[in-house]
């Protein structure tokens, strides 16, 4: 049976047992419960309970679902619930859960280690027999983000930095020529690029980009689109890094002044051609655009052939790929998927002299900053493709391969380490692009109190946007009420709206809280702004005993 059918199979029976409970508890209540009586509401539980009702009474909102839960978080005891343990699409909330096994498991001082290596020999004359092979075991930051995240992203001038130290080292180690071929490898991972359950629509552009253990500027290609001088003339468009990646048919027409911006751009899934349309008036100060590549390996291969014919490094062999395909590892042994801690740091070779081995030799080496670091862009500004590598990274580091399935049981381990039932989740990727993902909002609840109690839960809530501050809620919450009383992470898709995470209330007392809504047709920022106002109710309201 496949996991979507079983997973729909428990829900089923789940549910079906859930009515024949509740049914037998109508018809024959127990002997003790007349006895039982529900403890009265505080004024404030009551106060926080009107305020949430009359926010989703509006007939625009009623014909969405909603799940909410808040809890005193050293106490755990709920002080609101709506729907709590109704399953919903999560969206970016996906990544509280993935970030938390990473952190746990990983752990925050891991890093990431890139290689240029060979199994070739190379001469006192700078010749290399063999093949130059660059490897990827997972470093998302192969980038021009500049690391840490503060407040915003900041990316340099040059998103290829990383691959230009790895060039340098080259040219100092005395590479001259290159008689092989430059392989790009990212055998690291599975090539298994999209999670399951992944709209089309979003495997065009950034936030649907390929994941592959040899990440080059987040797998994308920024195109830089300007008005020309005069209008009527074609606007000016430009690609990077490797412009020559995409074949661009440019139709953008400039026009006057003030006539405003329309265009449009479009590349169909497995095409390299990128086509733009519409019309940019004089005054517009430009747009950029980031569109996901095909084969990440591909492209940093071009990429790194590049940098060091640029630097005088003649190469007389052709671009490649090595990849691990997905169906070749149901024949490996336990053995042979053992973690292999690429992320750790071995000794070069010394290069002095000419070296025959079967054995791979380290040429040069990129160590990436600490996996906080990461953790912090990935729930900071939620990005997709850094969560999945995460998740590939769990099963390659700590489960039997790096796959999605492979992180998803190591997952799977963690979330039932952590007091989670299984029935209370079902996750298919690592970032939440999936519609496939269901959770409850005490699911995240109980995730977040679990990892506050946790020797890494001060490093996993600093990661996560602050209201009125940074990341996607900087301009969010900012009313001096609320700013930096929350710390939240979001997650929206169509008809998706969530928010989850940590707040102190008014009087000084801290809560965890979940807040998902699904199947809305309303504008985005009409839910977006009743969570905001839940939330405000619930540092308002919300009773601490």
């Amino acid at each position: 049976m496949s996991r979507r059918r079983s997973v729909a199979a428990l829900l089923v029976s789940t549910a079906l047992a859930l009515a024949s409970f509740c049914a037998a508890q109508a018809t024959a209540p127990s002997p003790s419960s007349a006895l039982q009586t529900p403890a009265p509401l505080s004024p404030a539980s009551k106060r926080l309970q009107a305020r949430v009702a009359a926010l989703l009474n509006s007939p625009d909102l009623a014909h969405g679902f909603w799940g909410i839960e808040v809890a005193s978080l050293a106490t755990g005891e709920t002080v609101y619930s709506q729907n709590p343990e109704k399953l919903f699409t999560p969206a970016s909330n996906t990544k509280l859960f993935t970030t938390a096994a990473a952190l746990a498991l990983i752990g925050p001082e891991y890093k990431f280690r890139t290689t240029v290596e060979t199994t070739g020999t190379l001469d006192r004359y700078g010749r290399l027999n063999g093949d130059l092979v660059l490897v990827g075991h997972g470093d998302p930051n192969l980038s021009g983000r500049e690391l840490p995240y503060e407040l915003k992203t900041q990316r340099s001038d040059d998103p290829l930095l990383a691959l230009e130290s790895l060039a340098d080292a080259l040219v100092k180690k005395g590479v001259k020529f290159i008689d092989g071929d430059i392989v790009a490898d990212d055998s690291y991972f599975a090539f298994e690029r999209y999670g399951e359950g992944w709209s089309q629509d979003d495997l065009v552009w950034a936030d649907g980009a390929p994941v592959s253990a040899l990440t080059v500027n987040d797998n994308v290609v920024f195109i830089n689109i300007m008005p020309a001088d005069r209008a009527g003339e074609k606007a000016f468009v430009s690609a990077k890094p490797f412009a020559d990646y995409y074949r661009i048919d440019n139709r953008i027409v400039t026009t006057p002044a003030g006539t405003g911006r329309r265009f449009f751009v479009n590349r169909e899934p497995g095409s390299t051609v990128v086509t733009l349309w519409g019309n940019l008036p004089l005054d517009d100060p430009g747009a950029s655009e980031a569109l996901a590549i095909e084969d990440p390996a591909e492209f940093a291969a071009r990429i790194f052939r590049q940098l060091l014919e640029k630097r005088g490094i003649v190469i007389y062999g052709h671009d490649r790929t090595r990849h691990t395909e997905l169906a070749t590892l149901s024949t490996f042994t336990a053995t042979a998927l053992a973690p292999s801690h690429g992320g750790s740091e071995g000794a070069a070779r010394p290069l002095d002299r000419p070296i025959r081995t079967d054995q791979p030799i380290t040429l040069a080496s990129f160590e990436s900053r600490p996996l906080s670091d990461d953790i912090r862009v990935i729930n900071k500004v939620s990005q997709n493709l850094h969560a999945e590598i995460l998740l590939r990274l769990l099963g390659r580091e700590r489960g039997t391969a790096g796959t999605v399935e492979g992180g998803l049981e190591v997952l799977r381990q963690f979330l039932t380490q952590a007091g989670i039932a299984s029935d209370q989740y079902a996750f298919y990727d690592g970032s939440g692009l999936s519609r496939q993902n269901l959770v409850t909002p005490h699911a995240i609840v109980q995730l977040l109190r679990y990892a506050a109690s946790q020797p890494w839960g001060a490093t996993y809530r600093s990661t996560l946007p602050v209201a009125g501050v940074d990341g996607s809620l900087a301009e969010r919450l900012t009313s001096p009420s609320l700013q930096k009383r929350v710390s939240a992470k979001t997650g929206s898709l169509g008809g998706v709206r969530a928010l989850s995470g940590y707040a102190t209330t008014k009087s000084g007392q801290p809560v965890v809280f979940s807040i998902l809504s699904n199947n809305l047709n309303a504008p985005a920022k009409r839910v977006t702004d009743t969570i905001d106002q839940i939330v405000e109710a619930i540092v308002e309201d919300a009773p601490t005993r």
